[in-house]
């Protein structure tokens, strides 16, 4: 079982699903699935993501 330190205060969570600290009750900040990754992304990774699927998509249209 992997150890996981609250970033808030620094208390060990054995709990590998957990979302709160057991603790002190804060967010552990664990993305759950795609949205939850999605949101814990760096801010420049998500602009290059919408600027490659704009240009993908304007080349889609453009070959129609």
């Amino acid at each position: 079982m992997s150890e996981y330190i609250c970033p808030h205060c620094k208390q060990t969570i054995n709990d590998d699903e957990a979302l709160l600290c057991l603790y002190c009750g804060q967010s552990l900040n664990r993305a759950v699935g795609f949205m939850g990754k999605l949101k814990y992304l760096k801010p420049k990774i998500i602009i290059a993501i919408i600027a490659v699927l704009v240009l993908v998509s304007f080349m889609i249209l453009m070959l129609r």
